[in-house]
């Protein structure tokens, strides 16, 4: 390998990048309860549940349809799974070789130069990494609401201030009110698509934001949905060298949930300023070499990403298209793996009388407290959803199956924002 691995970026100082995750395990406080819940439990299995009043391991029944948590039933494609067993058998050494070669992939396809993008184990490290990089008690953050959590959570763990903004009648982010939330906020954050309404903003909106900013403000694109949507990305404007950073994971349509993966992409010196969240002293990790020839493998495969994307949407159009049938109301527009449904009672109730019968369906959010956000899953896992959730709307709000919802017994449910284990 090369003294140096992109220019102007030593070998050390780029697998400092890859490894700044682990350091921020134990400088900040969001990540030290990882750590520490991850360090003194066993492994946590799908459809493992958390602890009952009488400190009984609650189980959901092995034919749940679980379809909340944004991952994609298909799972990895042969393609990755070909290369991750062909890989497994280096795995006595680091082969960091391996990461650059999925990098040198990932930059050849979105025409960038080396050193603008780096490859983590997973896309949840490098976000709050991308956010608490670039916000603080001085440094406000702007964000969509409703929207993914991770950013105003960055926000509370940093200390920074927060400006939600809602979103347009259309569930897009409202750029020109987040601009005016504030007048020298560190960071805007942006999901397109959006989670959990699955809709887009215009990248002319976001093209906008970034050119009319503030000094010293970054703009993050978290792009998880992206392969699912009909718009254009914006890792071009990080080519053009532009104050953005956009985030990419392999846990959606690539079906790598469990195999983590992900890109931060970035000028340079945006994504050298992540090592600086964890302090340089820390001990480094870096994404495993079986999950980088995975990534590589799917970034390679020219018929996955448009296969699976019709898969998604087909099976997302003809559910929308039964629910509006039925007179139920939902969020036009959703361009990602999930959608939101209104269920015109608080979501949480919802949840409880879905899992009653074995659908188990994400969560709500407080601006939109009587939806609940559904992911996209299989034709037949669609299929059940729809006939529990006919059955469950045709209870009256506050029982569960015709009964007093007195007590529902208490089960974990997964979900993205997952990051611990269970006991």
């Amino acid at each position: 390998m090369n003294s140096t691995i992109h220019s102007g970026v030593s070998r050390r100082s780029f697998m400092r990048i890859l490894g700044a995750a682990s350091a921020a395990a134990t400088s900040f406080p969001a990540f030290a309860a990882v750590q520490q819940s991850a360090s003194s439990a066993t492994p946590h299995h799908r459809g493992m549940g958390g602890m009952s009043d009488m400190g009984e391991m609650r189980q959901l029944s092995p034919d749940t349809v679980i379809i909340s948590s944004n991952e994609n039933p298909l799972g990895p494609a042969q393609s990755a799974l070909t290369a991750i067993c062909s890989t497994a058998s280096l795995g006595g050494r680091y082969h960091f070789d391996e990461t650059m070669k999925t990098l040198t992939v990932f930059n050849e396809q979105f025409d960038l130069k080396r050193g603008y993008s780096a490859l983590f184990p997973g896309s949840g490290g490098p976000l709050d990494l991308a956010l608490m990089s670039n916000i603080g008690p001085d440094k406000p953050l702007v964000y969509g609401d409703p929207s993914y959590e991770q950013g105003p959570r960055a926000a509370d763990t940093m200390k920074a201030q927060k400006f939600p903004v809602k979103l347009t009648p259309t569930y897009a982010h409202d750029v020109k009110a987040m601009l005016a939330a504030h007048p020298s906020p560190g960071a805007y954050y942006i999901v397109n698509p959006n989670n959990p309404t699955g809709t887009m903003t215009p990248k002319a909106d976001i093209e906008w934001l970034v050119k009319n900013k503030p000094a010293g403000s970054v703009v993050i694109i978290d792009e998880a949905y992206h392969h699912f949507s009909n718009d254009e990305s914006c890792i071009d404007m990080v080519a053009q060298d532009k104050d953005v950073i956009v985030m990419r994971t392999f846990s959606k349509i690539y079906g790598m949930a469990g195999l983590r993966a992900g890109f931060a992409v970035a000028r340079p010196d945006l994504l050298m300023k992540f090592a600086t969240v964890g302090g340089p002293s820390r001990s480094l990790a870096s994404i495993s070499i079986t999950s980088s020839a995975g990534a590589r493998a799917s970034l390679q495969d020219k018929d996955l990403v448009p296969l699976r994307k019709k898969i998604n949407s087909d099976i997302r159009s003809e559910t929308l298209e039964f629910l509006t049938k039925k007179g139920y109301k939902i969020v036009a527009g959703s361009q990602g793996n999930m959608f939101m449904v209104d269920v015109k009672r608080p979501g949480n109730e919802f949840k409880e009388a879905m899992l009653k019968e074995n659908v188990a369906i994400g969560r709500s959010w407080a601006a939109m407290p009587n939806y609940v956000r559904v992911t996209v899953g299989t034709k037949q896992e669609m299929d059940k959803f729809q006939t529990a959730f006919v059955k469950c709307m045709d209870v009256a709000p506050g029982t569960v199956n015709g009964a007093a919802s007195l007590h529902v017994p208490q089960y974990h449910v997964p979900s993205e924002l997952y990051r611990g284990q269970y006991v």
